[in-house]
């Protein structure tokens, strides 16, 4: 009886002494508020801004709510073009946009995600960027014009179409002398071809078509393009272009925001941005083919295959241009070499591999 007693005394003071240890840690916990950072995207809404959400959610989730990215809409802080500027001075903790929005800096940094095409996709140039030193030279590029920042690159985007046009491209003849949107390295491309450029963020895009400010215009996919209303203002779509074929987004953090995280956020953020590359590719493909359907079903658009001709021409521009920049900036032409080393050995191997799959799709679907 007596044993009894004290087994139900130890377990009963066990018990309150378990509530209590309880009690004392609830409120720590519950009183530790997670550490935020504020992110401007480039991108007023759209698939591209639910890309920058779910880039945010991964890390909140993987930090189990200590670490909380809060996600602002272009224009929220600062304007798209300023936006480098406002994480490089600590305005923002970090921004998500693409290199072609800031390369009046250094025509450089399109080499990262918006530069020429060495028969590689974007898959592989992230693979340069992460396995072939290009995330080296990009670092040292940031040291040499002193930008406080650290980028993480993910999101290997599709080919970008050619774009819209008032009329069906048959021949590269005839863009000569067209008012055409781009932004990037494309610009000096599409230049070098005989176009006359405008560099319109992409919500403008539309309205300039719509006004006649511009006669042709690109942005990035069937999604976006669909979303913005491209639709609504020419029924001519041209899919494959060599002007930016592959693309990437590249998010940015302020370097002495970052380096004050604890190691494991740090591991985190870079974790979720690895984690990027599988979700984006996956789910914007299939939401880029579906739309592409609709703006063929629903929405009346004609939508062709570039011509060779154009996209010859292309790679001929690319060519003047590449030369051209190399010969005024060294580290241009660093970088260049760099790529042309990791693609010639790269797609070698792809190129002898990989079965013709246009083959197999026409054998099944015609």
């Amino acid at each position: 009886m007596t044993n009894n007693f004290n087994r139900r005394k130890f377990l009963k003071g066990g018990a309150l002494a378990t509530a209590a240890a309880g009690s004392l840690a609830a409120p720590a916990v519950a009183n530790t508020e997670p550490m935020v950072l504020k992110m401007q995207a480039a991108w007023g809404g759209g698939i591209w801004l639910e890309n920058a959400k779910s880039f945010a959610q991964r890390i909140n989730d993987m930090s189990g709510g200590s670490l909380k990215v809060d996600v602002l809409p272009v224009n929220s802080v600062v304007k798209t073009s300023q936006m480098q500027d406002a994480v490089h001075r600590g305005v923002l903790d970090a921004v998500h946009y693409v290199p072609a929005y800031w390369y009046s800096k250094s025509k450089t940094a399109s080499l990262f995600g918006t530069g020429p095409c060495f028969g590689w996709s974007s898959q592989e140039v992230l693979g340069w960027v992460h396995q072939g030193g290009g995330q080296e030279l990009f670092d040292e590029l940031m040291a040499s014009l002193r930008l406080n920042v650290v980028s993480f690159f993910n999101s290997p985007m599709p080919a970008q179409p050619l774009g819209w046009f008032n009329e069906k491209i048959t021949d590269a003849s005839q863009m000569d002398g067209l008012k055409y949107r781009t932004v990037g390295l494309a610009a000096d491309v599409m230049l070098e071809m005989g176009l006359s450029v405008v560099q319109l963020p992409g919500g403008e895009i539309q309205p300039a078509m719509k006004s006649g400010l511009i006669d042709a215009a690109e942005f990035n996919n069937p999604t976006s393009d669909r979303e913005f209303g491209m639709q609504d203002v020419s029924k001519h779509y041209h899919l494959a272009s060599f002007h930016q074929s592959q693309e990437f987004f590249e998010i940015s953090f302020n370097k002495d925001r970052f380096n004050g995280l604890a190691s494991e956020h740090q591991a985190i953020i870079k974790s979720a941005s690895d984690a990027e590359n599988s979700a984006f590719y996956w789910g914007n493909t299939k939401a880029y083919s579906d739309d592409l359907v609709k703006l063929q079903t629903e929405e009346g658009v004609n939508v062709y295959r570039t011509p060779d001709s154009v996209l010859s021409a292309q790679l001929k521009a690319w060519d003047t241009v590449i030369d051209r920049i190399s010969a005024e900036d060294p580290f241009f032409a660093k970088v260049i070499e760099s790529q042309k080393a990791y693609a010639k050995d790269v797609m070698n191997y792809l190129n002898l591999n990989q079965p013709d799959y246009k083959l197999a799709y026409n054998h099944y679907f015609g």
